[in-house]
């Protein structure tokens, strides 16, 4: 396997860094996740995007322009011949002096095998909540320190993943997007304090085609009353959430308009994969 790392292509097992880096000694640093499928780098220009986006606002200069990322992102995926894969792109805080001041950013670039299937019925999932708002929810950093702190909670309490909130107002999983179904048909996700994922991007686009949508505040009550909630994202794409805190969401079931995204969000993929074939 080859990764890049800063200017060159090297073999995964000699990338190194060197200890002084702000990722290692502050937990500094953006990152970004996509699925290769058939070759395809799936919606690489929203990650790109978004990856731009994380950078500036983390104050860390990208080396490389969106083209230059996309030529080096193609280089791999020939380099590796995985076509159904993953891509791992990493922006740290740089080899900084003081282990505090940010310097230049070392950037890297990982791939690793993902089998992945077209699944046409949602998982269901229990969640539990938690009081806790990420660290600078707009970008998408390197800090995941609570996320991976709940999972021994996770496993006491038996459940699949973890919903942040604050006083009862809901944002997002640790590596996730959130949604509601109401009773009427309104589909509803948080808007504030969460890391707009491209998933969830492509998830409003085929929803509001159907169902009126609505990008505000979600509450714990509004889950417990509602008819359907899923989650969003790259590798989990949509999946049910039935249960929060041991209490039934709707019918305990995926719901079937949940069902109904997932099918039309496998469609878009499909589509764009065949656009770039």
């Amino acid at each position: 396997m080859f990764v890049f790392l800063n200017n060159q292509l090297l073999e995964a097992e000699k990338a190194t860094l060197h200890i002084s880096d702000l990722a290692i000694q502050r937990g500094y640093g953006i990152f970004d996740f996509f699925r290769v499928r058939d070759n395809a780098l799936l919606y690489v220009e929203d990650h790109l995007d978004r990856f731009i986006h994380s950078a500036q606002f983390m104050h860390l200069a990208c080396p490389y322009s969106k083209d230059q990322l996309h030529s080096i992102l193609q280089e791999l995926q020939q380099k590796n011949n995985l076509p159904n894969s993953s891509m791992r792109m990493i922006l740290t805080g740089g080899y900084s002096a003081d282990a505090y001041q940010p310097a230049d950013p070392n950037l890297i670039i990982m791939q690793s095998p993902l089998a992945f299937q077209d699944t046409l019925v949602p998982k269901s999932l229990s969640i539990i909540t938690h009081e806790y708002v990420r660290d600078i929810p707009e970008a998408k950093t390197i800090n995941y320190t609570m996320g991976i702190w709940l999972q021994s909670k996770l496993a006491e309490q038996k459940a699949d993943d973890v919903l942040y909130h604050i006083n009862g107002t809901v944002s997002e999983f640790p590596r996730c997007n959130f949604f509601i179904v109401t009773k009427n048909n309104v589909i509803m996700t948080p808007a504030k304090n969460v890391l707009k994922g491209v998933t969830r991007k492509k998830v409003l686009a085929c929803a509001s085609s159907h169902y009126k949508v609505v990008e505000g505040p979600v509450t714990i009550d509004d889950i417990l009353n509602a008819k359907e909630a899923f989650l969003t994202s790259s590798t989990k794409r949509i999946q049910a959430v039935t249960k929060v805190n041991d209490k039934a969401i709707g019918n305990g079931e995926p719901g079937a308009i949940t069902t109904e995204l997932l099918k039309s969000l496998v469609t878009v993929e499909q589509n764009y994969v065949s656009k770039k074939l």
